[in-house]
């Protein structure tokens, strides 16, 4: 049995399309069937259901999925401890943040830390939640940041993660103010005229809270998606434009609101309360990340300590 075959076999099971996973994969269709055959012969048993579109797992297929997850993130995890022990790179920590995060918690929240203890070499990888999520599973990164809500709960399996609350944010819905300048221009209004909406793309985190928590609403919303991206500063900077309405981290949008660019579409019943949320395997790690995971740890508020 070979890593490369666990490896398609997640990439299959995550898009459900052997023509598309075989691309990501780098492989030929053909190639990457024969693979995929060659592990439900290791495992004696069908792990894909060929008869649906898109393809499905199988129950053993199912069973055998959380074991594949862990079996690839451990053996990259520890490929990479392997190659940074012996040397300086093995005191440097690695980050995978979500893209508001980049911009706007994550130098702040460094510096505080950085006053506490010398901290090293910080590797820093920006992206969306689901390639951020990847990356983790991959063991290439020791920490996630991201924001976070109990309705939209991250793929990373609790059973080989832990995480503990740092922070807090704000989802706020914004639009561009109208002609006088103080009222919004594609009011929140329940049972009202459709809206422009700016949306998440599906890969985002924050899409992901955003459909989640619209069942809390002060009432139900007809949203015309008009724009998607999983960036929300490009959501921002279409809401500045008058393109629509859009959920977006008050992190983010504070001089925003301040200077009138944008302003708040709906009373505080609209917007969605999140966390900031630092994610890590269950696993131990190199010394120098569990000397930062017992620093950011101590720092978090005391409702946000360590989630098993």
């Amino acid at each position: 049995m070979e890593l490369n075959w666990l490896e398609d076999f997640l990439a299959l099971a995550e898009c459900g399309n052997f023509s598309r996973a075989a691309e990501g994969r780098n492989l030929t269709q053909p190639a990457f069937s024969r693979r995929i055959r060659a592990l439900e012969d290791w495992t004696g048993t069908p792990l894909f259901d060929r008869s649906t579109q898109p393809v499905g797992l199988t129950e053993a297929g199912r069973r055998f999925r959380p074991f594949a997850d862990e079996t690839v993130r451990r053996l990259l995890q520890g490929r990479e401890e392997a190659r940074l022990a012996g040397g300086a790179a093995a005191t440097a920590l690695r980050f995978a943040a979500t893209h508001a995060l980049s911009l706007t918690f994550f130098p702040t929240w460094l510096s505080r830390l950085e006053e506490q203890a010398r901290l090293g070499a910080i590797h820093l990888l920006s992206d969306s939640m689901q390639a951020c999520e990847q990356v983790m599973t991959q063991g290439q990164a020791q920490f996630l940041l991201c924001h976070a809500h109990a309705a939209a709960p991250s793929r990373l399996e609790a059973g080989a993660f832990r995480s503990a609350v740092v922070g807090s944010d704000r989802l706020v819905p914004v639009c561009a103010p109208d002609e006088s300048g103080n009222a919004p221009r594609h009011p929140l209004v329940g049972g009202g005229a459709v809206l422009p909406h700016l949306a998440y793309s599906p890969e985002s985190g924050m899409g992901r809270i955003v459909t989640a928590a619209r069942g809390a609403f002060p009432a139900p919303l007809a949203l015309d998606t008009v724009f998607t991206s999983h960036l929300a500063a490009v959501l921002r900077t279409l809401a500045r434009d008058g393109r629509g309405v859009a959920w977006l981290p008050d992190s983010l949008i504070g001089e925003d609101l301040a200077q009138g660019r944008l302003v708040r579409a709906g009373g505080a019943g609209w917007e969605i309360p999140v966390e900031v949320r630092l994610y890590r395997p269950r696993a131990r790690q190199s010394p120098a990340a569990e000397a930062f995971w017992a620093l950011a740890a101590e720092q978090a508020p005391q409702d946000g300590r360590d989630r098993e």
